[in-house]
C-alpha cells in the first residue's frame, strides 16, 4: 500500500526521538511505500486531490533518516492511508490541509480525522470534560483573568495554539509580572488565552498516554530541569517510565466516546496528578521514549491499525 505522512521537512527529523520517523519506518518495514508530502504539496483539482511527494527509505541512521527516491504525482485514487504529522500551531495553512484531506475518497484512511483535528483545539476542548479537568479559564478579559488568579491562588497561563511547551507562564497571586503576563500573552487583551489552577503534582512531572481507537498504548512521565518549571522534552525536560493507573484510565473512559466519534484514532492525552490537561491530536509524539522503556515496538501497533481501516472498504 501507498503511505503519505503529511509533515514537517525532513531535515526536521530526529531519528533517535521522531514518532512520524518510527510510523514511517514501520509501514515501510511491513512492505508499504512510504512518502513524504510536505505542507503545500496538495491540489484539489476537478474534485480529486492530487499529492506532489517525494518517495523515501527511512533508515535508523542519525544525521541522514532518510534515503530520498523518486518525486511523484499520487491521484487520490493511488493512496491508502494518510497521516497528518505536521506539528503546530493549527494555522490557516494547517486549516487549509484539512479541508483539502476531506475531500478524498472514503476509502483513503486518515489518521487523524481532517474533521476532527479541526474540531479538537488541543488547548480548549478538553474544558467540555469538567469532571477529569482542573479549574480552568478560557477568555481575554482584564478584569476576569486577575479574579481567577486572586481565586486560584496560583496558576498557570498560555496561549490557546502553542505547542513544546512554549509560552508558559506559571503565576503567584501577588506577582508583580502577572498584568504583563497577561498582556504579552493576549496580546494586549486581543486574543482569548487558558488560565488553569496550577496542580502541585506538576513537581513530580506530567504524564503523556498514548492512545490508540480510545485505548492505551503506553505511558511515560515528562519531568522538568531544574531551572524550568515546564515538563516538555523540548523545554530541556527529561523522560521517566510511568504506568497507566485506575484514575489515568477513569480519565480515558470519560473521553472515550468523543474521540472515536470524531475519528481521533491516535491521541496523546497529557495528565498531571488526578487531572487531564491536554489532548493532542495533531502530532502527539512520545513512542519512542516508551517504547524504550517497555522494550516495545507500539509504532507497530499503529501501523497495524491502519492496515486493518483499510480493511473496512
Amino acid at each position: 500500500m501507498n503511505y503519505v505522512f503529511l509533515m514537517d521537512p525532513l531535515s526536521s527529523v530526529i531519528v533517535e526521538k521522531d514518532t512520524t520517523f518510527i510510523l514511517m519506518l514501520s509501514a515501510y518495514r511491513k512492505g508499504h511505500k512510504v512518502f513524504f508530502l510536505p505542507s503545500g504539496g496538495m491540489v484539489l483539482k476537478y474534485g480529486k486531490v492530487n499529492f506532489h511527494v517525494t518517495e523515501v527509505v527511512p533508515q535508523q541512521v542519525k544525521g541522514a533518516p532518510f534515503l530520498e527516491k523518486d518525486n511523484y504525482c499520487l491521484s487520490d485514487d493511488e493512496v491508502d492511508v494518510v497521516f497528518i504529522r505536521t506539528d503546530p500551531p493549527f494555522n490557516y495553512e494547517y486549516l487549509v490541509n484539512t479541508w483539502l484531506l476531506e475531500r478524498l475518497p472514503s476509502k483513503v484512511k486518515v489518521i487523524n480525522d481532517p474533521s476532527g483535528v479541526r474540531a479538537a483545539n488541543e488547548k480548549i476542548w478538553a474544558t467540555q470534560f469538567v469532571s477529569v479537568i482542573p479549574p480552568t479559564l478560557v477568555g481575554r478579559q482584564k478584569s476576569e483573568l486577575l479574579d481567577f488568579l486572586s481565586t486560584e491562588n496560583e496558576i498557570v497561563a498560555k496561549p490557546t495554539d502553542g505547542f513544546g511547551g512554549q509560552q508558559i507562564f506559571k503565576i503567584k497571586n501577588g506577582d508583580s509580572n502577572a498584568s504583563v503576563i497577561f498582556e504579552t500573552l493576549t496580546q494586549n487583551y486581543l486574543r482569548d488565552i487558558v488560565l488553569q489552577k496550577y496542580i502541585e503534582e506538576s513537581n513530580t512531572g506530567d504524564k503523556r498516554i498514548l492512545l490508540l481507537d480510545s485505548e492505551p498504548l503506553g505511558a511515560v512521565l515528562r519531568v522538568h530541569c531544574e531551572s524550568d518549571h515546564r515538563n516538555n522534552i523540548f523545554s530541556g525536560g527529561k523522560v521517566e517510565r510511568s504506568c497507566v493507573t485506575d484514575n489515568d484510565l477513569k480519565i480515558i473512559n470519560e473521553i472515550s466516546h468523543e474521540l472515536k466519534r470524531l475519528g481521533l484514532y491516535f491521541v496523546g492525552i497529557d495528565i498531571i496528578g488526578e487531572y487531564l490537561i491536554e489532548i493532542n491530536v495533531t502530532s502527539p509524539t512520545c513512542i519512542q521514549e516508551i517504547n524504550r522503556f517497555n522494550n516495545d515496538k507500539l509504532e507497530d501497533k499503529v501501523i497495524e491499525f491502519s492496515e486493518k481501516l483499510t480493511e473496512e472498504n
